[in-house]
């Protein structure tokens, strides 16, 4: 039978969503899921070299089109930081639970395949903290260069580890639309931004260290 799929990466989100919906496991080779889906294999490595990248790439993908979404509001002066991080995890909630027996199958119940599925997210996500303004951050400022330095890894870290920590929460989330998990959301981010910004610098690198430290312990 001759190739009849044009194959994009859109394409095989849809065509490996599908078959993971359908059949409750990933496909058996990569060989078998492009006949059976009518494309060359070849094709197939043009975008991902494994099933496991295709569903790293769908947790990005998520959470790239989430701060596009965003990006509307989020691009007013008048929104702060926090807001924005909310706006964004609002969205990739929301984005997650329209879309929720898909990714309960990629992210699985192990906290170690969830680690592992999502480093590359770890990586957009980072960049995406990256891009908020911080400038209230009177301290930071006035903080030496290595400490500085320092200090934006550490929030970096924490922001991240709060955004696993929600993942799993949405994970087990058994209330009528997950409305529990937008309240954990908001609530989590109050405390955490609030000790950001009225603690001593050294009380949030230390909790940087702390979280950092219990992540690599689980």
């Amino acid at each position: 039978m001759e190739p009849k799929n044009i194959i994009t990466e859109d394409k095989i989100f849809e065509l490996y969503g599908d078959y993971l919906l359908n059949h409750g496991e990933r496909p058996k080779n990569i060989y078998r899921f492009a006949k059976d889906n009518e494309f060359e294999e070849k094709d197939f490595y043009d975008y991902f070299s494994s099933f496991e990248q295709i569903e790293k790439s769908m947790l990005v993908n998520l959470f790239d089109k989430s701060v596009e979404s965003a990006s509307e509001i989020n691009n007013s002066d008048e929104i702060t930081s926090k807001e924005k991080l909310l706006n964004v995890y609002f969205i990739f909630f929301e984005n997650m639970t329209m879309n929720r027996s898909l990714f309960l199958m990629i992210l699985g119940n192990d906290k170690l395949h969830l680690a592992k599925i999502s480093n590359q997210l770890k990586e957009t996500h980072r960049q995406f903290v990256k891009t908020l303004d911080f400038n209230d951050w009177e301290m930071i400022q006035k903080a030496k260069d290595d400490l500085k330095n320092f200090h934006e890894k550490a929030r970096e870290e924490v922001l991240w580890i709060h955004l696993v920590s929600t993942i799993e929460f949405w994970k087990k989330d058994t209330s009528p639309s997950f409305e529990k998990t937008d309240i954990f959301i908001e609530k989590t981010i109050d405390t955490g931004f609030e000790l950001m910004e009225n603690e001593p610098l050294r009380k949030i690198v230390d909790l940087g260290k702390f979280l950092f430290k219990e992540k690599l312990k689980k």
